[in-house]
């Protein structure tokens, strides 16, 4: 019972971590303009993500421009594209395996060892996925961090922390988690499978040793008779 309720748990997370992952993908608030000093217009905010900015004015009109070349961009978001479209694509590798492998589908069979490896399986690709996310939002987010402190770039080109960041170090954490359960349930399996087999092996060494030696007697016995 508790197994199977790390699996659900771990089959929740994953989840969440797998729609997590797609949001962040898409969320244009990875970089959020930034109001210090003589930048003080705060009727329009400009938003920065992977594939498009939007800027968003007072009056709750949002308008937003897809990225004309992927060259343009800095290398930072560059390298984030890439890495996000693979996490999201890991991630749902790692959901369907998930769900192969728990115990109440019947895809792969009733067999708890070969069950236990599937989860294996889900679990280390989860744990690569919040990897996966993870460089690419601390990436970005160095790079933002660094610019806002540095003197030489304009404050007009300083940007804040975006909410995508924020989501996406929630997400990695959330994938992490969910690909430890799974590995645990995996090592729960292996030991119970263990055991089980471990049990029959004894009974059936002590029940040979018991007819070995009842064996001779009968035998002794004919000889007498």
């Amino acid at each position: 019972m508790a197994t199977y309720a790390l699996q659900i748990a771990g089959l929740v997370l994953g989840g969440v971590g797998m729609v997590g992952t797609v949001a962040v993908t898409v969320m244009p608030q990875w970089r959020v303009s930034a109001f210090i000093e003589s930048n003080i217009v705060v009727f329009e905010n400009l938003w920065e993500g992977l594939w498009m900015s939007c800027m968003r004015h007072a009056n709750i009109r949002m308008q937003c421009k897809i990225y004309d070349s992927l060259l343009a961009l800095s290398p930072d978001l560059q390298a984030a594209r890439g890495l996000m479209c693979a996490a999201s694509v890991l991630a749902f590798l790692a959901f369907l395996t998930a769900v192969l492998g728990m115990k109440c589908t019947r895809c792969a069979g009733d067999d708890d060892k070969v069950k236990g490896h599937i989860l294996l399986t889900a679990g280390v690709i989860f744990i690569i996925t919040g990897l996966v996310v993870l460089i690419p939002v601390s990436w970005v987010a160095n790079s933002i961090i660094r610019d806002f402190y540095n003197p030489i770039v304009d404050i007009a080109q300083k940007r804040e922390l975006g909410e995508a960041l924020y989501i996406g170090w929630t997400t990695a954490l959330v994938l992490i988690v969910g690909g430890a359960l799974f590995c645990c349930v995996s090592c729960c399996h292996e030991k119970s499978s263990s055991y089980r087999y471990s049990i029959p092996s004894h009974r059936t060494t002590q029940k040979s040793y018991q007819a070995e030696k009842k064996s001779p007697s009968v035998y002794s016995k004919s000889q007498y008779v």
